[in-house]
C-alpha cells in the first residue's frame, strides 16, 4: 500500500531553463508538502542526475534552448530499462501534447500553469510510479522466492537443476569436467529431537554460510530438502579437486556451532560424482553422487566417497 507520506517523499526533478518557473513550482510543491525537490536549468544534465538520484517523477519543459525536452526524453528511455518513464512534460504548445506522450511522457500540464491541477497531476503520476517500483520490487522477490531455498537463500531445486545443466553444458562444450558433491548431515535428527526445530533450522542456516564459504564463487550450493546440499563444482581441472572439497567441507563442518547457548557438533557424509566419467547427463550424475553417498554413510558416516562406476540411466 502506497500511503500519502511516501507520495511526499518522491524524488521530483524540475527541469526548465527559465528560473522564475523553477522557483514558482518549488514553490508550490514544497508548500504542499513534498520534501525531495530538486530542479535544474541545464536538460543536458537530466540523464546524468537520474542515473545518480533515480528520481521517481521528472517534471520536464519541453521547450529548451541547446536540448529540448525530446531530446532529453530519449536520453532518459536509455536509462529507465524496464520502459517506464516517469515524464510530466510542461508546454505551452498544444500541438506538443500528443508528441509528448508518443515519446514516453506519462502526462503533461500546459502554461500558464493551473496550480491545483499541476499537484493534482503530480501527486497521481508519483502514486503510479511508487505502485510501478512496489510491483517490481515484488515480483523479483517472488522470482527469487521461486529460485530459493526460503531458510537458507541458497538455490533450490529448480535453481539447481539450471545450474546443473549450464555447468554439464559448459563442461560438454569445452571438453573439461564437472562434479557434484551430495551431502547430508550424520545426527542432525538427534539435534532437532534434543533442541527442537528451531536450533535445527538455525544449525542449517550456518551450515549454508560454510559450504558457501568453502567453495569457488562460481560453484553453486543448494539445499534439496531437510539436511541434504549439493554442491555443483563448476570447471574442475581434475579429479583432486572434487576429493579437495570433499575434504574441506567435511572439516568445515566438523566443527561446533554455536546455537542458542549450545555447542553443537555435527559430521557430514558426502558423494562425489564427475562429469563425464560417471554420468552425461542431470539424472545419471545425481544418481551416481546419491549412490556415492550412501556408501559413505555404509562406510561409518563423516568421510566421503567417489561413485565407482558410471550409473547407466533409466
Amino acid at each position: 500500500m502506497i500511503s500519502s507520506a511516501d507520495i511526499l517523499n518522491g524524488k521530483i526533478l524540475i527541469v526548465d531553463d527559465t528560473r522564475s518557473a523553477i522557483q514558482l513550482l518549488e514553490i508550490v510543491l514544497s508548500s504542499a508538502g513534498y520534501t525531495r525537490v530538486t530542479s535544474t536549468s541545464d536538460p543536458r544534465a537530466v540523464c546524468a542526475q537520474h542515473r545518480e538520484n533515480h528520481y521517481d517523477l521528472i517534471l520536464l519543459d519541453l521547450q529548451m534552448p541547446g536540448m529540448d525536452g525530446f531530446e532529453v526524453m530519449e536520453g532518459l528511455k536509455a536509462i529507465e530499462k524496464d520502459g517506464y518513464l516517469s515524464v510530466l512534460a510542461v508546454t505551452a504548445q498544444r500541438d506538443h501534447k500528443l508528441r509528448a506522450l508518443q515519446c514516453g511522457a506519462k502526462d503533461f500540464v500546459s502554461k500558464p500553469y493551473n496550480m491545483a491541477e499541476v499537484l493534482m497531476r503530480v501527486h497521481n503520476l508519483l502514486e503510479v510510479r511508487l505502485l510501478h517500483e512496489a510491483a517490481r520490487s515484488h515480483g523479483e522477490m517472488l522470482e527469487a522466492l521461486a529460485l530459493h531455498d526460503q531458510l537458507t537463500g541458497l538455490a533450490n531445486r529448480r535453481l539447481l537443476a539450471d545450474r546443473m545443466s549450464m555447468a554439464m553444458a559448459h563442461a560438454r562444450r569445452n571438453t573439461t569436467a564437472m562434479a557434484l558433491v551430495y551431502l547430508d548431515l550424520d545426527g542432525f535428527k538427534q539435534i532437532n529431537d534434543s533442541l527442537g526445530h528451531g536450533a535445527g533450522d538455525r544449525l542449517l542456516q550456518l551450515v549454508a554460510k560454510r559450504l558457501v564459504e568453502t567453495v569457488r564463487e562460481e560453484d553453486t550450493v543448494a539445499r534439496t530438502g531437510g539436511d541434504e546440499f549439493i554442491l555443483v563444482l563448476w570447471q574442475i581441472g581434475e579429479r583432486n579437486y572434487a576429493d579437495a572439497v570433499a575434504r574441506k567441507v567435511i572439516e568445515a563442518l566438523s566443527k561446533p556451532f554455536d546455537i542458542e547457548g549450545h555447542s553443537v557438533s555435527v559430521t557430514a557424509s558426502a558423494g562425489i560424482a564427475i562429469y563425464p566419467v560417471h554420468g552425461e547427463d542431470v539424472a545419471t550424475l545425481t544418481k551416481s553422487a546419491d549412490q556415492a553417498l550412501y556408501e559413505a554413510k555404509r562406510a561409518g558416516k563423516n568421510v566421503y566417497r567417489i561413485a565407482a562406476n558410471t550409473v547407466q540411466g533409466r
